[in-house]
């Protein structure tokens, strides 16, 4: 039924393909990548070069750095371009559509409101509780000194609590 249709991306000449995220370098090997695409392999080879056996096994210190310092390099480059895709994208859209930047801003503004409530209120939590602590601490230093002093004083109040023997009958 649709076999005709190929999965995948449209190709970049189709009117549904993402235009300005495709990359044509000159000299790129696959012209279909996109930035993408470009990104999670510089990404790959970041990695590939930490790892590989050439370069734990390697002897030569400056190659190893030469070739992971290249591989960085390649990877900032590439993110570079995917992030100036973005603004450029992003400023498309502030100007063609300048309610939803103003929406975005609110939501954000609200959720920003959201959580400093949150923090507020964790903090109103921590002060009753430190402020319950000094009560408690103040309650008692009010019995200790309502205490009479002396050596005898506290078992005087002890035996004062005791009730009184019943007499059998």
């Amino acid at each position: 039924m649709f076999s005709a249709q190929q999965p995948g991306p449209p190709p970049p000449n189709q009117p549904g393909a993402p235009a300005g995220l495709m990359s044509t370098p000159p000299g790129a090997k696959n012209p279909s990548s996109t930035l993408v695409d470009d990104l999670e392999s510089s990404f790959e080879a970041c990695f590939a070069s930490l790892v590989s056996q050439d370069y734990v096994n390697g002897t030569d210190q400056e190659e190893i750095r030469t070739g992971v310092e290249q591989c960085i390099q390649k990877f900032l480059d590439v993110a570079r371009q995917t992030e100036c895709f973005f603004l450029q994208k992003r400023l498309q859209l502030s100007v063609q559509k300048p309610e939803q930047v103003i929406k975005e801003d609110v939501s954000e503004l609200r959720n920003e409101l959201q959580r400093k409530e949150a923090l507020i209120q964790k903090h109103l939590t921590k002060l009753r509780s430190w402020q319950q602590v000094l009560e408690e601490i103040n309650g008692q230093h009010k019995k200790t000194s309502e205490m009479p002093q002396g050596p005898l004083a506290y078992l005087e109040q002890a035996s004062a609590n005791i009730p009184a023997p019943m007499k059998p009958t």
